[in-house]
């Protein structure tokens, strides 16, 4: 079996998921085609190379309809031989582009592949697809389909996760993004330009100067709703636990944002047609599904798996990037995994940075392999929850 190498991996700042944001007046057309442009800059890429693009992206309606893999290049100006396929695993769907990339390659089936993700949430709301799954509680209670936010108080309730600790990550995640942002480590970000704001947008712009203090203001984004029937289900299924507390507010869970990216997958001959080598070589790939109820623990199930699967400990890997798939689970992968800070999220996760849904698996993957390079290190793995307790993990080499 062929060897899948990572050749390149870029992708947009991420903009705040509202009118006022950064890149809110760019479609997700030219937010790809600026992304796919910057590729054939940087490494010699031509459309005629690419045989598939695979795009993450969670909310496929309007203009994220359509199969947006395969139109963004059409719009682009690639020839029409190049095909796209569009995928959603919610959260972890970057991750899963990736993968499903590798394993072409891997396979034969492919040479040269393109992977990554785009979500416009300030111009195509999260649940704008109206899935019933989520928003028909009878329904969502029948199959223990359960919201994202009370899944994260369940496991705030399960490992003992106080406001103040759920708070700490928040505050540890800003403080980390903006001394990376501050000090350019950041270096896989393509300036995009907004010509109806007549702007060139370089930065993260969810980046927050806070402190405990602030944070401890902040009201519970779900209490309202485990009033209305959720907490009851809970403490059934859960007769261990006395309450299901709430510490989940907009400051410590994953802030909505815009972004894209894209990485460049390819065998090891692909280089014979690049100027550029391969930065990475992709060394293990998992999909896993944990506790459906738990909802957004299915990262560090994931991660958990991968490493069984290879014989490895935590210790064994230089850096990882867990998605902050809200605080409470950022406490129980530190606990779950053994990872210690200075190893997980170095600088910063979703909480502080963004979270464009589809995209955000290839973006830290993306922050992975820049801090790699930058640090000198050789292992990293990146997980990202799903819906319903799933997750997916991908672990990286150097070469």
């Amino acid at each position: 079996m062929n060897s899948a190498y990572i050749y390149d991996v870029i992708r947009s700042p991420r903009g705040k998921a509202k009118p006022e944001g950064g890149l809110h007046d760019v479609s997700a057309f030219a937010l790809l085609s600026a992304l796919y442009g910057s590729l054939e800059t940087r490494t010699g890429l031509q459309g005629e190379y690419v045989t598939d693009v695979i795009l993450g992206c969670a909310t496929q309606v309007n203009e994220q309809a359509g199969n947006i893999a395969k139109t963004s290049t059409m719009y682009h100006g690639w020839p029409g031989s190049v095909s796209g396929l569009t995928v959603n695993r919610y959260c972890s769907s970057g991750i899963d582009a990736v993968n499903i990339a590798a394993m072409k390659v891997m396979t034969g089936m492919d040479d040269l592949t393109i992977a990554g993700g785009v979500e416009m949430l300030s111009r195509t709301p999260m649940f704008a697809d109206k899935p019933s799954a989520f928003m028909d509680l009878a329904l969502s209670s029948k199959m223990g389909m359960f919201p994202m936010g009370n899944g994260a108080d369940l496991v705030a309730s399960q490992y003992k996760v106080t406001r103040e600790q759920a708070d700490q990550v928040a505050l540890l995640s800003h403080q980390r993004a903006a001394h990376a942002r501050d000090n350019h480590y950041f270096k896989s970000i393509i300036p995009i330009v907004n010509p109806q704001k007549g702007i060139t947008f370089h930065q993260d712009e969810l980046i927050r100067d806070t402190s405990l203090e602030v944070l401890a203001q902040m009201k519970p984004s779900f209490a309202k709703l485990g009033e209305q029937g959720i907490d009851a289900l809970y403490l059934r299924q859960f007769p261990q636990l006395e309450e299901i507390v709430h510490v989940h507010t907009p400051a410590n869970s994953p802030s909505m944002a815009d972004g894209a990216a894209l990485s460049l997958i390819g065998s090891l001959h692909a280089k014979d047609r690049l100027n550029v080598q391969p930065r990475a070589k992709i060394s293990a790939m998992c999909n896993y599904n944990g506790d459906t109820r738990s909802v957004i623990t299915g990262a560090v199930a994931a991660t958990q798996a991968l490493l069984k699967r290879e014989n490895m400990q935590a210790s064994d890997i230089d850096l990882f990037e867990i998605h902050e798939a809200f605080a409470a689970t950022m406490v129980m992968c530190k606990q779950s995994l053994g990872i210690g800070d200075e190893k997980l999220n170095v600088n910063g996760g979703c909480i502080a940075l963004g979270h464009p849904l589809g995209a955000t698996g290839t973006i830290m993957l993306a922050t992975l392999l820049d801090e790699l390079e930058r640090r000198d290190l050789t292992t990293g793995i990146v997980a990202a929850s799903g819906a319903a307790g799933s997750g997916s993990a991908l672990m990286i080499e150097r070469v």
